[in-house]
């Protein structure tokens, strides 16, 4: 099947594709939205635009289109944009939200399409344990809930920071894959990954309780062996 993988360079939908590749499905696209408020009820916003050294680091043409951000109407932006794609299915990677799956849904029905989401209602500990497992080097770039500090931003997950998600997850019940919107992440490698991104200049904005990692530079970088 031809498809169009709808990514945000964080790690759920970087583990969306993962699954679509590994299943012989034919990912024509990358698809991002960029919305042009940071309060997007539906699009990932922190370092969004680094979105296009993604693609090139998988090998996969990206398309891309700005959305208002406002709740409903970036729906209407995103089907614009869909509706121009030779393609049969849409992957995303929803996990819990019903508020993302229904909509994605919704917009792949009015367009003929199918609506994929392989990781749908899966165990978040085991969707982070085979994030860990499969190599991709996720970076946590932004933290917005009750229980997490300044020092969670730039934590790379590994095996400690899962144990340290899962804590929160009993005290706070924060959503251990961030899908509530708890924390952001940005997919520096993956096993797909022709190059892997670095960053080479960033800087912190911290505000209350909540901040995020701002990348000012980054570049693609040749895997070593």
């Amino acid at each position: 099947m031809d498809v169009a993988v709808l990514v945000s360079g964080g790690k759920d939908s970087a583990l969306a594709l993962y699954r679509a590749l590994k299943t012989g499905s034919t990912v024509k696209y990358l698809v991002t939205m960029i919305p042009q408020r940071e309060d997007s009820w539906l699009f990932h916003y922190p370092n969004i635009g680094l979105t296009h050294l993604f693609a090139e680091a998988v090998g996969i043409p990206l398309v891309k289109a700005e959305t208002t951000g406002i709740k409903e109407e970036e729906l209407e932006d995103l089907k614009n944009l869909l509706k121009t794609l030779d393609v049969e299915g849409i992957v995303s990677g929803a996990i819990s939200s019903q508020y993302q799956k229904k909509r994605i849904d919704r917009i792949c029905e009015e367009l003929g399409f199918r609506s994929i989401a392989p990781l749908w209602h899966e165990d978040p500990v085991k969707l982070m344990e085979e994030l860990i497992k499969l190599g991709f080097q996720v970076i946590i770039t932004g933290v917005y809930a009750y229980g997490f500090d300044q020092r969670w931003i730039g934590r790379i997950i590994d095996a400690a920071v899962l144990r340290d998600l899962i804590e929160l997850n009993k005290k706070y019940e924060v959503s251990i894959t961030g899908e509530g919107g708890e924390y952001e992440t940005l997919v520096l490698d993956a096993p797909y990954f022709r190059k892997k991104i670095n960053i080479t200049k960033a800087t912190i904005e911290w505000k209350g309780n909540a901040g995020h990692l701002i990348v000012q530079e980054a570049e693609l970088r040749e895997k070593v062996s």
